[in-house]
């Protein structure tokens, strides 16, 4: 396993990192869950994240379970607040009230003192920032989290969190998009951005929801049991890169994952390693074998007449622009 600085900070974070967002307390067993983080572990993958929403709040739960007895100073605990986490008006967003009452929920479901970043899930046009920043470098001074990062904002509004953040003398180091092949809207804002805030990339969604495996054939039904056919485990999100056209291109990459000695899957999350600015690529499993499949990107150069390839295959199909980064719609 190679590691990275997190943004401009002393933290190393592995390459490639564990996630549970729609695998643990849903789609599997938890035995199949901690199946998945011993074999994370057993490839070198140190750097585990999570969110108070997964699974309505049980994924930190199976995620602390499975790390029980873990040396946690060799470990790096991601989790992010924003999302409703219960039924009332204040369990969500990023409020004061919510932050502090979402930490001590999330460090308690995660059997931890402390986690080593803590990231807003969302931007939150209804809370001021100044309110929501405050918050967070109390939970920073109070040793509840280590770092701060963000997901899914924009180039704007993370420059003045940076710079909220350096008056409270809390570190913002990262944020965390969804990001590939196929989705690169980051790149002509967010990136420059956070390259010269010193801000990194935690990045989702590598694969495509599964679609850069190639298991998805144009013309043909979905594979039974597939992420495509489950609506619980996200079929909602993949249905953006289901048509056609898309998958047709992506088949065209297998020889070229070929010719680099990579699964489909080991080339697209190498492809995301390829941008400096991303500090670690995000797996999510179902199984133990795909953890061992995916960790093996770790560390791998794409030289240049490849990654030309690439962009020859899947330009018209990707999506650049900058505006489709996520912003959630205004609380009623």
């Amino acid at each position: 396993m190679e590691f990275r600085h997190l943004g401009r900070s002393g933290l190393l974070i592995s390459e490639i990192s564990y996630g549970n967002w729609i695998t643990h307390g849903s789609q599997i067993e938890e035995d199949a869950a901690t199946a998945c983080v011993r074999a994370a572990l057993d490839v070198g993958i140190t750097t585990f994240d999570t969110a108070d929403v997964y699974a309505g709040t049980k994924a930190e739960a199976v995620l602390g379970r499975a790390l029980r007895g873990e040396r946690r100073e060799g470990l790096e605990i991601l989790t992010k607040v924003y999302w409703p986490t219960g039924p009332g008006r204040n369990d969500r967003g990023l409020s004061r009230k919510h932050i502090m009452e979402s930490i001590n929920g999330s460090l308690k479901r995660l059997e931890t003192d402390y986690v080593d970043l803590y990231q807003a899930h969302r931007y939150d046009y209804e809370t001021p920032l100044e309110e929501t920043m405050e918050a967070f470098a109390d939970v920073v001074h109070s040793g509840k989290a280590l770092y701060i990062g963000v997901s899914e904002w924009k180039a704007s509004q993370i420059r003045e969190a940076h710079a909220l953040a350096r008056e409270l003398k809390i570190h913002l180091v990262s944020n965390q998009p969804q990001y590939s092949m196929l989705w690169r809207v980051i790149e002509e804002e967010v990136v420059p951005t956070s390259e010269e805030l010193g801000v990194s990339q935690i990045v989702f969604s590598p694969i495509a929801q599964g679609v850069l495996t190639g298991k998805y054939l144009p013309g043909q039904a979905p594979p039974e049991g597939s992420r495509a056919t489950d609506e619980k485990s996200g079929a909602a999100f993949i249905a953006r890169f289901m048509s056609d056209e898309v998958l047709t291109r992506v088949q065209q990459l297998k020889p070229l994952a070929e010719q680099a000695g990579l699964t489909m899957a080991q080339l697209a999350v190498a492809w995301v390693l390829q941008n400096q600015n991303v500090a670690s690529a995000i797996i999510g499993a179902s199984r133990p074998e795909q953890v061992n499949d995916n960790a093996k990107a770790a560390g791998v150069k794409l030289d240049a007449a490849l990654l030309k390839a690439i962009d020859e295959i899947v330009d018209p199909i990707t999506e650049r622009d900058p505006a489709k980064t996520e912003s959630p719609a205004k609380r009623p």
